[in-house]
């Protein structure tokens, strides 16, 4: 009888560990994609506050425009450009944000998995803030 519990025992030993190690390496492979999506859209940051100061210069001369593009509606390209700079802020504001909450040294695969779809959905904001960024300051 005492082999026989032994043997469990070992056993449910043995099945917990090789647990843990496909746990960890699921954690890992987790944590690798989630950080290879922030290191992707990490940069964009940079081309986002130039884009703002950009922004912040073409709205202090949008008169001076107005005389060089006379067919510009500065009431549309004000109202454009405010919101695209507010795009711009917010999504760099959701980056640090995330990156203030973000845990590395979590062992949870649920936390991860989350992280993950956290990361994945900012990547979409973030493409969809450079092009529209792209878009309308194509003409400055």
């Amino acid at each position: 009888m005492n082999k026989i519990a032994f043997v469990a025992i070992a056993s449910l030993a043995i099945a917990a560990c090789g647990t843990q190690g496909n746990g960890a390496t699921g954690v890992k492979a987790l944590q690798d994609s989630t950080i290879k999506i922030h290191d992707e859209i990490m940069p964009q940051i940079a081309h986002f506050d130039r884009d703002a100061v950009k922004i912040d210069s073409i709205l202090a001369n949008l008169k001076n425009l107005k005389t060089t593009k006379a067919d510009l509606d500065t009431n549309l390209t004000r109202k454009e450009l405010s919101t695209l700079k507010a795009n711009l802020e917010s999504a760099t504001d959701h980056m640090m944000d995330w990156m203030k909450g973000y845990n590395p040294d979590s062992t949870d695969v649920k936390y991860f998995e989350t992280e993950l779809q956290k990361v994945s959905d900012m990547k979409k904001i973030f493409d969809n803030v450079s092009k529209e960024s792209q878009d309308k300051l194509k003409n400055f």
